[in-house]
Formats: structure tokens, sequence, C-alpha cells
């Protein structure tokens, strides 16, 4: 079968590698219909030192089961299924907690002999725990939108979550990307009165006002907290949630954040240290967050997406095959593209 490979910086190629199969009896074997390009894969495409061995890449994925191991229950050849951006045994004391990340029998895509998301078939290790069967024909025009359960929406969800967002109270996002953008989504749903989307990108920030952005800050840096601090009478918001990872928005984060209010940290992370000093200790201010717990969030977000209620997957504005797998990385790089579809 072919899969994408990442071999360096800026390097990613598309190639045959082993066809999956099972290899313990907690596995199943899905057949890929959709998966994408993520923003966290633009990380190592712009900084990964060059390797012989390529990196399997991949950690959103659709598929239907072809197979499955003989301790494998309520999954069959033929259903079409999502795949959280972990996988997991969903019954560990972690994960029962809603912790699926750090699930002490799961792991990620990609390493140690494990498929990626960005190839034609995946071997999916604790299939009964991480695989959520989807009841849509895998020709579903919907697709798309249950493709960003397997990450960016519930990652988005997670954001507003963790930092409190509820009716009633104020939340400022930090960055226009998908991520972002489903934190607006998500913001909006869970009934936040106002809603700041910081981006400067205006198709990006267009289709925020969309998923229910009620004020855009272009601006950056000293300029984009003393806008926000206008638009909320000085006080900063009760929610941030900074889905970037840069140093920036993490400070820009600390400006705008009202006393008593809390901060998500989203975007994966770029730096090591965050000033919480005893300016922020007097205000009061909660920094949470982090890696989201997709499976924890997949039934709670997908009745939404089934009845037309919400519809995340408007995140994807470019789709490829496998043979513009390369070309759709360099496009999610260059952001002439906000997120990269892949259909087999």
């Amino acid at each position: 079968m072919r899969a994408t490979l990442m071999y360096g910086a800026g390097d990613v190629r598309v190639e045959s590698v082993p066809d999956p199969k099972i290899q313990n009896p907690t596995d199943a074997v899905v057949r890929v219909v959709r998966s994408c390009v993520c923003g966290s894969d633009l990380w190592p495409y712009g900084s990964m030192p060059a390797s012989e061995e390529g990196r399997r890449m991949g950690h959103e994925f659709l598929g239907v089961v072809e197979d499955v191991g003989s301790e494998v229950a309520g999954l069959k050849s033929g259903d079409l299924v999502v795949a959280p951006f972990v996988w997991a045994d969903n019954t560990c004391d972690f994960c029962t907690e809603g912790l699926q990340t750090s699930c002490r029998h799961g792991g990620q895509w990609g390493p140690n002999g494990v498929d990626g998301g960005q190839g034609e078939a995946v071997r999916v290790p604790q299939a009964q725990g991480t695989l959520v069967k989807l009841p849509v024909a895998e020709d579903s025009a919907l697709l798309p939108s249950l493709l960003t359960l397997s990450d960016v929406y519930c990652t988005g969800h997670h954001g507003v979550v963790t930092s409190r967002v509820a009716p009633g109270r104020s939340v400022t996002v930090i960055g226009d990307g998908a991520v972002g953008l489903c934190a607006v989504l998500a913001a909006k749903r869970l009934g936040a009165e106002r809603i700041i989307l910081m981006g400067r990108h205006t198709a990006r920030t267009d289709l925020g006002r969309d998923f229910g952005a009620t004020d855009v800050v272009p601006e950056r840096g000293e300029e984009g907290i003393e806008r926000v601090r206008e638009l909320t009478g000085g006080d900063g918001t009760h929610a941030v949630v900074e889905a970037v990872g840069a140093t920036q928005a993490m400070d820009t984060a600390l400006s705008i954040v009202r006393h008593g209010g809390v901060i998500s940290r989203l975007g994966v992370a770029q730096y090591t240290e965050i000033p919480l000093g005893f300016e922020s200790m007097m205000g009061n201010i909660t920094v949470t967050g982090g890696a989201a717990p997709a499976r924890a969030y997949i039934e709670e977000l997908l009745p939404d997406i089934l009845d037309g209620t919400v519809d995340p997957g408007r995140v994807f504005d470019h789709t490829v095959g496998f043979d513009g797998v390369p070309d759709g990385y360099r496009a999610m790089a260059d952001r002439t593209a906000l997120k990269v579809l892949i259909q087999p």
C-alpha cells in the first residue's frame, strides 16, 4: 500500500510500505477513506532533521473496518469508523477518567511500528477502545465534518471546556488555524456571549464569523492586546484559548485574560516556560489545557454533526489524493490552504 513519510524538513514523500495485518488479538485493520494534514504536522515539516528512515505521518482518519482480531468486540468488517488522534484501550484508570491521551496501554500513530493515518490502510492497536462506529455510509457528504472528530473539532472543544466557557461568559481565541476556528464553533455551541477571534487571514476570520465569532482582532502583540482590552472595557475575557503554541501567543493570553479567568493551552507548545509571576498570581489566573482526549468527546459532539447543527468540516478548504500530499503540506506551510483533506 501507499503511505506518507517525512524524511526531514520540507521532504514529504508518498511511498510503498507493507500492507497492515493483524498482529495482536486487540488489533483491527482499517481501510482509510479520508485523512488529512494537521497543523501540528507543520512543526516537523519546518524543522525535522534529515533522516535516511522516513517517519510515518498522519493521526486523523476515517475508514472502513476490513479485519478484526479475536478479542475485538462490537466492530465488524464493513463498519465505518473514526479514529481519535491517539489510540487507547478506553478501560484503564486514565481512560475512565476521560484522559485517553494518558492511556496506560495506548500510544501515538506512527512511532514504534504503528501505522500513520496518512496511508491507504492502518493497523489499529486497541481497536475496541479506540475506534468509534459511525452511522453513515462511506460516501456520506458528512465525512469531512466527521473527520474533525478525530482531532481538530474535539481539540477546539477541549479548549473551551477547560477554559470554562459557559453561557454569558466571554472568550478570546488566539489563532485562526483550524483548531482556533473549531474552538470558536465550540464556544458558540456552549453559549458564550462574546467570542473574540484573533487572526489576520481574512478568509479564515470570515469563516470564524460564520462559526460564531462576534469580533475579529487582526492586530498582534501590544496592538492586539490593546484592541481586546478596548473591546472588553479594559478587563479582558473570562476565557482565553491559545491555539498557536508560540511564546507571543501565550504572552498575549496572559495580557488579555480577565482577573479570575482561565487560559487553555491548545497549540503544540514551542516554548518551555510561562511567565506566571506576581501579577498573574494576584489576578487569580488559571492556566490549563493540553492535548485533547478526543475519544472522551466524540459521542457528545457526534449528534450535532449528524443532524447538521454544526459543520466543522468547513475548515477543509483543499482536497488532494495521495499523489498530491506533498503539495498539500506545502500549501498549508505557505498559508495558501487552511487544512488539507486527503481523499484516497
